[in-house]
């Protein structure tokens, strides 16, 4: 494995109280593998990836990276660590310097770590644009010159430009046209397969992340509650919440069973969670049970787990 969590918690204290935006998440990525975390808005999913970082310290967990322990270290040792661990966000002009031209935003990381001189880094930056689909001409533009596309594309090169072993993209594809969205997943999966990087992919769009994950994991309101190889997820969901996400995204076939699903008001506050399973509320097929008792993570089918007292039985 290249990237495991085991049991992380993050909390941020507001207004004196405490929001617990991941509660006891375990997760693995293997090397190559692409692990896409899906979940509505507030589900946990980009603090998850922060956390994973080093942009937040957990309150309790731990994390691996290669084998080796990453959750504590100083910013003098997780520099190093990051330099195999980047990141693509979800805004890229907003990750851009404006005022840099394209060849100085791409070999920023170059500069960093003292890899090169200006030349082997010019000669750098030329690749990696050819590397995503730009012309190496671009290297002397600015941001505000380029598409939104093009700009994701600056940005996945940047981050592939120490050679990462884990490339982590937040929503890489929502600020764009939905013209290019599926140009830029497919530049992801093509530089996973290409390289040999692992990618864990934050994204809300189970169209998009069928194109490119090999496991899913499904977060709602800080926990994970289904997990297992896409295919499988997609196509036999076990927890009502990613049915209804299914039923909710027209491009997915739908499983029998889930196309009438709807789910119900709004995803409760992370200050004020309902007792027992945190979905109840909005589940279809909640029983009195699902109130008082909150379901574990655990094998449903091979391969899947899911924390549902009532399994399988949308789509079974």
């Amino acid at each position: 494995m290249i990237l495991e969590a085991d049991e992380l918690i993050v909390d941020f204290q507001v207004d004196g109280r405490t929001l617990r935006a991941v509660d006891r998440v375990s997760l693995t990525i293997s090397q190559g593998e692409t692990l896409a975390v899906v979940g509505e808005s507030g589900s946990g999913k980009s603090t998850l990836a922060f956390a994973l970082m080093g942009v937040y310290r957990p309150k309790s967990g731990r994390i691996r990276f290669g084998g080796a322990d990453i959750t504590d270290l100083p910013d003098r040792a997780r520099k190093a660590v990051r330099r195999a661990m980047q990141m693509v966000f979800q805004d890229p002009y907003g990750s851009l310097d404006p005022n840099w031209t394209i060849e100085r935003i791409v070999a920023e990381p170059l500069a960093a770590y003292g890899v090169g001189d200006k030349t082997s880094r010019r000669a750098r930056v030329a690749e990696l644009l050819t590397a995503v689909g730009l012309s190496p001409d671009y290297a002397a533009r600015r941001p505000s010159a380029l598409s939104g596309g093009q700009r994701q594309r600056v940005a996945i090169a940047r981050a592939l430009a120490l050679k990462p072993r884990l490339l982590v993209a937040d929503e890489p594809v929502s600020a764009l046209d939905v013209s290019v969205q599926a140009q830029i997943v497919q530049l992801l999966d093509t530089i996973r397969r290409k390289d040999d990087i692992a990618c864990l992919v934050i994204a809300h769009d189970l169209a998009l992340v069928q194109q490119i994950a090999d496991r899913i994991a499904v977060m709602y309101l800080g926990r994970i509650v289904e997990q297992g190889p896409a295919n499988a997820v997609l196509k036999k969901p076990m927890h009502p919440y990613t049915a209804a996400l299914i039923a909710a995204t027209p491009a997915l076939k739908r499983p029998a069973g889930i196309a009438d699903i709807v789910l119900k008001g709004e995803p409760p506050s992370a200050l004020d969670p309902p007792g027992g399973c945190a979905f109840h509320p909005r589940c279809p097929i909640a029983r009195p049970r699902c109130a008082v008792e909150t379901p574990v993570l655990s094998e449903s089918a091979a391969g899947q787990a899911d924390a549902c007292f009532y399994s399988g039985e949308i789509s079974g």
